[in-house]
């Protein structure tokens, strides 16, 4: 098995403490299993440029052998659905984007959370406010319906950032998202990762979730939530450490990989326990 800790106090009282105890739980049920992916700092690394962001060596090939042992691959991002398909193309996945405004059930078909519609002509004008107001350091990425603040290349305008987007948020009545040398403002609505992970997982009984950011909390405490409500659930998360915000992340999850780069080591492991099924 690659490098893989268990948590010290799992957050989910079901959730095997091996590794391997937890593939051979989820190999018993794989044709009611789905497996969560978020992206960035998961999938692939962070980088200043979160256009050039590719997935990491071994990812694309392991994720479509997953597809093949389980009943549902999804991933859960802050990227357009767009992007995903791009990273992953001919890959049969579920693909939320935007925590969960987008939705990609049938390749080639995206479907828009309703209620965030109607924030898409002012996140428009926000893109073009921050690109006017903002240092020139500051990369302003607009994904439609959100606008996400970079400061990766200048870290010291942190507070600046912040300050900048908390008064947009105040103003316009939006939501703030944290990350990674990040700050997103999203619409006001309730739609996450926790309520995307939710809505799949009530007709399955085994679900992981890889993540590595603030973001992705919330999925991990909707696998605790079913967990509670039913002891023959299987919940697992599963978190990929970073120097920025990975202790609370790993203080939340069941099992700990060391960065992006143990990830398809550790698929490949996991898919030596989880045999190919026939799906209709």
């Amino acid at each position: 098995m690659p490098p893989l800790d268990t948590a010290q106090e799992p957050s989910g009282q079901q959730a095997p403490l091996s590794p391997t105890a937890a593939l051979k739980a989820t190999a018993e049920r794989a044709d009611n299993c789905v497996f969560f992916f978020d992206f960035d700092g998961t999938l692939a690394p962070i980088q200043d440029d979160p256009n050039a962001v590719q997935v990491t060596p071994g990812v694309l090939e392991a994720i479509s052998e997953l597809a093949a042992r389980v009943r549902r691959v999804s991933l859960v991002s802050a990227r357009p659905v767009d992007f995903l398909r791009s990273r992953f193309p001919d890959v049969p996945l579920t693909l939320h984007g935007l925590y969960g405004l987008e939705s990609q059930y049938v390749p080639g078909k995206t479907i828009t959370y309703p209620p965030a519609l109607p924030f898409a002509d002012l996140m428009t004008e926000l893109a073009r406010r921050a690109e006017r107001e903002l240092p020139d350091e500051v990369l302003v990425e607009f994904k439609r319906l959100s606008v996400a603040l970079h400061y990766r290349s200048a870290p010291e305008l942190r507070d600046a950032v912040h300050a900048w987007a908390q008064d947009q948020a105040s103003r316009h009545g939006l939501r703030e998202q944290e990350g990674r040398m990040v700050i997103e403002l999203k619409p006001s609505v309730q739609r996450d990762k926790g309520s995307v992970v939710a809505e799949e997982i009530e007709d399955f009984s085994c679900a992981w979730y890889f993540g590595d950011d603030l973001g992705d909390l919330a999925a991990f405490r909707a696998l605790a939530v079913r967990e509670a409500a039913d002891p023959n659930f299987l919940g697992v998360r599963v978190a990929v450490r970073n120097p920025e915000t990975g202790a609370e992340v790993a203080a939340a999850a069941d099992l700990h990989l060391e960065g992006p780069a143990a990830v398809p080591a550790f698929l490949r492991e996991a898919l030596t326990l989880l045999p190919r099924r026939d799906k209709p």
